[in-house]
């Protein structure tokens, strides 16, 4: 009794220490995360139309997946995008240019759903005025991203929606990466219009693009703006858990695993600040064919005390600058809260980089920092031009 009352003692700071770190922002509310296959799986598991089984969205693997395309002929791709265009454009290990047909087709679907929905009159089905300028807003979402040139990997509407935009010929790249965003982002949000550019998925993976181009100008390279998880809202329980990381974990595993059965080579996969605790969770079952590196930044825990507790082979980096609020945030698990260990204590065994130049919690990426440099490196494998932290013997020896 004592030992739970002390432990309770405990976690009132911790939780206090969560939510007063993270100033600025001003109510939380749960989350349902969103699980399985996107809307119209019942629809192709239904369909025989080619004489044959359908891989299931919700069971089968990356490899399966991409055998079966591998077997069909264009006509009966064309068919299928155009028949489920949601599943095709969310198969992890469907081919590149199909996911990005389908989604388009998916798109163009949703956005004349949403047009019909806010040209009904309020009462009408039960449609509020509140329904109207939502279902108005999604279309004029939904066309931003119709826009020529962008490259949708996978895009699912449900609840605060879902999305994944590749920059530059992911196809043909030789070195890549994956940005996993942390709280407060999602379909309406992650590329940042607006101010905070750099603090969204779409703005880290262009400036991380750019970077990359402007050191390595032969190196063919592509980013990929992963919203694929939920992500949690404001303050709550959600941010201070790992059950919405849990729930994203298996997500980014399958969708990193899709990438390599397309032939993307393995990925640096860019974690930020929640998206760190994802990463976390998803380690265990990455290796190098799946993931190049792993870099945490504005990391609140990945809730292991060390990097073997993450039981990967993956190189793990991280960062965090003087200025971020998450130093202020209690490195401790108590009870199901809290993270864990801060990844750039020397004890914890990550590469640990230089961001003094970073600004504040959503700055790494900014033009100009020297963590967006170290982190260009990291994904180019420029290793003699990495920064470390002068405490960082890890960093030290990987260079």
């Amino acid at each position: 009794m004592k030992r739970r009352r002390k432990r309770a003692l405990l976690v009132t700071p911790l939780v206090a220490g969560i939510f007063a770190a993270t100033a600025g922002v001003t109510s939380g509310t749960e989350q349902t995360p969103v699980t399985g296959p996107a809307p119209g799986a019942a629809a192709w598991r239904a369909d025989h139309s080619l004489g044959r089984t359908l891989p299931d969205p919700a069971t089968a693997s990356p490899e399966r997946v991409a055998a079966f395309f591998a077997g069909l002929g264009k006509s009966e791709r064309r068919a299928l995008v155009r028949r489920h265009p949601l599943t095709v454009g969310n198969l992890d290990g469907a081919p590149l240019g199909i996911r990005y047909q389908a989604n388009r087709v998916a798109l163009k679907e949703e956005r004349r759903a949403q047009l019909a929905r806010a040209r009904g009159r309020a009462g009408e089905g039960g449609l509020t005025r509140a329904d109207r300028r939502e279902a108005r807003e999604k279309a004029e979402r939904y066309a931003e991203l119709l826009a020529p040139g962008r490259q949708i990997l996978a895009f699912d509407p449900r609840a605060r929606g879902q999305v994944a935009e590749v920059y530059g010929d992911l196809a043909h790249a030789t070195r890549t990466a994956v940005v996993v965003p942390g709280s407060d982002i999602d379909l309406a949000t992650y590329d940042g219009r607006g101010k905070n550019r750099y603090g969204k998925p779409a703005g880290m993976a262009t400036a991380l693009r750019h970077r990359m181009a402007a050191l390595a100008p032969h190196t063919r390279t592509a980013v990929v703006a992963w919203v694929g998880y939920t992500t949690p809202v404001g303050l709550g329980p959600d941010a201070a858990t790992a059950r919405l990381a849990n729930a994203g974990a298996p997500r980014l595993v399958r969708f990193l695993r899709g990438l390599r059965r397309t032939g993307v080579p393995a990925p640096a996969v860019l974690c930020h600040s929640y998206g760190s605790v994802v990463c976390g969770r998803a380690a265990p079952r990455l290796d190098s064919s799946d993931a190049a590196d792993l870099i945490v930044f504005g990391s609140p825990g990945m809730r292991v005390g060390s990097v073997e507790g993450l039981h990967t082979r993956v190189p793990v980096w991280a960062a965090r600058a003087a200025e971020d609020w998450i130093g202020r945030v209690p490195n401790a698990e108590v009870l199901g809260l809290g993270h864990g260990a801060d990844p750039t204590d020397a004890g914890f065994g990550a590469r640990v980089v230089t961001a003094a130049r970073a600004d504040g919690h959503s700055g790494y990426l900014k033009p100009g920092t020297d963590s967006l440099d170290n982190f260009a490196a990291i994904v180019l494998r420029a290793y003699g031009s990495i920064r470390c932290a002068p405490a960082s013997q890890e960093c030290a020896d990987a260079r």
